[in-house]
């Protein structure tokens, strides 16, 4: 008599040429990656620490989302009494959809990794900006805003503080309270997520996935881009509305500071461009950009050189041999000519992408 499944019943099957032609696959996989990494031009390639980074920042939003969608959707599945099928989404896949996404090629997307290394690189970077004090004891640029007596500054300043102190905090944990993506990057985000839920669920219902669907909204309606860092150094730039005269202190001290994110949100505002433009701009290794801009507002010699230098010992892809050596040629270039290279920037975004689509079909 039968009591129990038999211990041939309890071993998992093994098809030796099935597991003969996955490893196959994995290994071929395996050597073409190896090959294109090999081939990668030295400037495409980047570095251990971005990567580890990048790599922590993209598995702490995914994995934010994803808790959050779980999470709800269970209740909402309790809430009706379906008590099983929301443990089945708490536990079914969990710790497997960054993979599954992964191998969709879905986290390829040109504009989310853009964003994530762009994030990722200005941050490293802010991090190892030399602290350069005017006096040594004044408060920094962010605190003596923060207590001035013009309170949308204030506010503004106040708020900053906060917000770059939740992404150093994330950072150096390696975990994320929020997405903080731009509104757009977030909804496709969350849209994958929840689909690799579903889709790792071995018995799907219609109750379920109304519940996956009903959560990922509730994670959107949730998400609010104005309290990114990015975004809330914008509304104090704006605030501040620097004169042309004061430009060069608070570009100087927003460096000296080591807050990257108010520099780069002051020179979009000054070059009437958006802040991701900016910070492509700063964030450029070769810098040329960074000195056409600059000069178009124009910045002299010495509020150049001290950017330069800064930027030169916080990021090591930057050449500060090269800098000093290109200073005077920087100095030279007329404020006119300055602005005339950068004007394109200030266009509207979607002009620019089409005029570059244009181009590339050109050059083919």
């Amino acid at each position: 008599m039968s009591v129990g499944p038999t211990m041939q019943d309890a071993m998992p099957s093994y098809d030796p040429v099935q597991r003969g032609e996955a490893a196959r696959l994995r290994a071929e996989t395996r050597l073409a990656g190896t090959i294109a990494d090999f081939f990668l031009d030295a400037d495409a390639r980047i570095d251990d620490r971005t990567r580890l980074m990048l790599a922590q920042v993209l598995c702490a939003i995914v994995g934010s989302i994803e808790w959050d969608i779980r999470r709800h959707a269970a209740r909402l599945l309790a809430g009706v009494g379906a008590t099983q099928a929301g443990e089945a989404i708490l536990k079914a896949g969990v710790g497997t959809v960054l993979q599954r996404l992964t191998r969709a090629g879905l986290l390829r997307d040109e504009d989310l990794m853009d964003e994530l290394i762009a994030r990722v690189r200005h941050d490293l970077i802010a991090a190892a900006l030399p602290v350069e004090v005017a006096e040594p004891d004044e408060a920094s640029l962010l605190v003596r805003l923060a207590g001035v007596p013009d309170s949308v500054v204030a506010s503004a300043a106040s708020a900053l503080l906060a917000a770059e102190s939740r992404r150093r905090v994330a950072n150096e944990q390696a975990m994320v309270g929020g997405s903080e993506l731009p509104a757009e990057l977030h909804h496709r985000l969350v849209w994958w997520v929840a689909a690799a839920i579903r889709d790792g669920l071995t018995s799907a219902t219609r109750e379920s996935d109304r519940a996956i669907a009903d959560a990922a909204q509730r994670g959107l309606a949730a998400h609010d881009e104005g309290e990114r860092p990015d975004a809330v150094a914008t509304r104090l730039a704006a605030a501040l509305d620097a004169r042309p005269n004061e430009l060069p202190a608070v570009l100087v001290e927003s460096i000296g500071d080591r807050r990257l994110s108010l520099f780069v949100a002051v020179l979009a505002h000054a070059l009437g461009i958006a802040f991701d433009q900016a910070r492509a701009i700063t964030l450029d290794p070769e810098g040329d950009r960074l000195w056409l801009a600059l000069r178009a507002l124009d910045m002299d010699r010495p509020t150049i050189a001290r950017i330069g230098l800064a930027l030169s010992e916080a990021d090591p892809r930057r050449d500060i041999e090269q800098f000093a050596d290109a200073l005077d040629a920087i100095v030279s270039i007329g404020v006119e000519d300055a602005r005339a290279s950068v004007a394109p920037l200030a266009l509207n975004r979607d002009f620019r992408m089409a005029l570059r689509a244009l181009a590339r079909t050109e050059r083919r």
